[in-house]
């Protein structure tokens, strides 16, 4: 396997270090609902439901009970995506901080507790949001999502030289 190196022959390498934030898991679970089309079917729902407490307040016969089980449904339908997020972090926040290097090879995060280290071969492709790059699996359901804060980097210089890397590597989808 050849690895690319600068014009001083060292390897390229993006370092970040940060805390998981809900911001960050949104922003993954957000580009992946994109990427599969979900966020449709996810605001269809949440219509269909809004549309039935319209109905059950202007009906002539509806009742409060339906207003507020539509209502209800209609909003946790549409939080989705916040639960998620909720959870996810809950789930990691215990590690604390976050260190993630980005190289040629792939990406390799370290906690206190957990190294994870994963080639650029997992990922099909990634999205850039304004504060996140988010990279996504290469299987059909993107079930590993691989978020990237921007806040995490050294210098305003770093996020051209990840976004850079990440695009030499990858994809933009």
């Amino acid at each position: 396997m050849s690895v690319d190196t600068g014009q001083d022959g060292r390897m390229d390498t993006v370092e970040l270090v940060y805390r998981p934030a809900r911001a960050d898991f949104l922003a993954g679970v957000r580009v992946r609902e994109r990427r599969r089309r979900l966020h449709l079917v996810r605001w269809g729902f949440t219509t269909l439901f809004g549309a039935a407490a319209v109905l059950a307040v202007t009906a002539p016969n509806g009742t409060a009970v339906s207003f507020v089980s539509a209502t209800f449904c209609a909003a946790l339908i549409w939080s989705i995506p916040h639960l998620q997020a909720h959870h996810a972090l809950r789930t990691v926040s215990w590690q604390g901080e976050y260190r993630t290097s980005v190289t040629e090879a792939g990406i390799t995060t370290e906690t206190a507790h957990v190294t994870l280290a994963q080639r650029w071969s997992v990922f099909r492709g990634y999205r850039e949001t304004r504060d996140h790059l988010v990279l996504l699996s290469r299987d059909p359901n993107i079930l590993l999502v691989e978020v990237l804060p921007k806040r995490g980097l050294h210098s305003a210089q770093d996020a051209q030289r990840l976004r850079d890397l990440v695009g030499r590597r990858l994809p933009r989808v």
